[in-house]
């Protein structure tokens, strides 16, 4: 049969002798890299020409220079690839590997949070760009979930610092970049005019599973509104927010979340900007202290 006589053939060809050069070439890396897995006893050749002692390597040892290069690419150390080839088994090829997809995993969420991060920044940097800071409009938002500590109005900065640093540590947060933070203050409060007893902070960690213990941002429709400068602006801000849910008849409800979009590109506090975002439901009726 000519598929037999073409596979006899084929199977004979992986016998065949390539040099270093050659063997380098067919897999993508430079042939000092060869003679050093030779050196150290990592990779041998298949062959050593008798006569000028150039190193020569067959078709057969593709997979085990496959592996090699696998395992280096994925940061396994020299001496525990040795290991693996002086006992090379399945067994002990699927416990590094085990190992190594784990680690791996780690960097991909790490890589989609940064990634995520990134995404939050230019939106922010996009809503600077088009946003209109007398507006107040409603917006969409999907469901997340937030790490959150109590605060109240004795909680010193300090002490707010420590409580953060502690939930970033509990959560392995390499860096703070890892997360968004922000403040809560209570629509309750709002509607009693109390604009500044804020009783919780909040950290919003990307790809963060909803579990018990976190607080819930729920899904639907939000109030978002804007404000610029310092923090003694923001009592004026929130009566006209609370007087456009009443011409509108939006009830709100739960908490604001408060958080700023433009630490990285300002040095002033005038020219910071807090994004408030409160849920809201329709209502026939509406009332709220001014």
């Amino acid at each position: 049969m000519v598929f037999g006589i073409g596979k006899g053939k084929f199977m004979n060809e992986k016998d065949k002798l390539l040099t270093i050069g050659q063997f380098a070439a067919l897999h993508g890396i430079n042939k000092k890299t060869l003679m050093w897995y030779d050196e150290i006893g990592l990779f041998k050749p298949a062959a050593i020409h008798p006569s000028n002692g150039y190193r020569c390597y067959n078709y057969r040892q593709s997979p085990i220079l496959e592996t090699i290069l696998l395992l280096r690419e994925l940061d396994v150390s020299i001496p525990e690839i040795q290991a693996f080839m002086q006992n090379r088994s399945a067994e002990n090829l699927r416990c590094l590997l085990d190992d190594k997809i784990k680690d791996l995993d780690l960097q991909i969420n790490h890589l989609k949070a940064v990634r995520n991060t990134l995404q939050s920044h230019r939106q922010n940097m996009n809503t600077l760009l088009t946003m209109d800071l007398s507006e107040i409009s409603i917006v969409e938002k999907e469901e997340r979930c937030l790490v959150t500590v109590d605060i109240d109005e004795h909680t010193s900065f300090e002490k707010e610092v420590k409580l953060i640093t502690a939930e970033t540590a509990r959560f392995g947060l390499g860096r703070l970049h890892d997360a968004s933070y922000g403040s809560m203050l209570p629509v309750e409060s709002l509607l009693k005019g109390d604009f500044e007893h804020y009783t919780k902070l909040f950290i919003e960690i990307p790809f963060l599973p909803r579990k018990k213990g976190l607080h819930v941002q729920p899904k639907g429709n939000y109030l978002r509104a804007f404000h610029k400068g310092s923090w003694d602006g923001l009592a004026l801000r929130y009566k006209e927010i609370l007087a456009y849910a009443g011409k509108h008849k939006l009830e709100l409800s739960g908490f604001s979340y408060e958080k700023g979009i433009n630490e990285t590109v300002v040095d002033r506090i005038e020219d910071y900007i807090v994004e408030i975002e409160i849920p809201i439901t329709p209502q026939s009726s509406f009332t709220a202290t001014l």
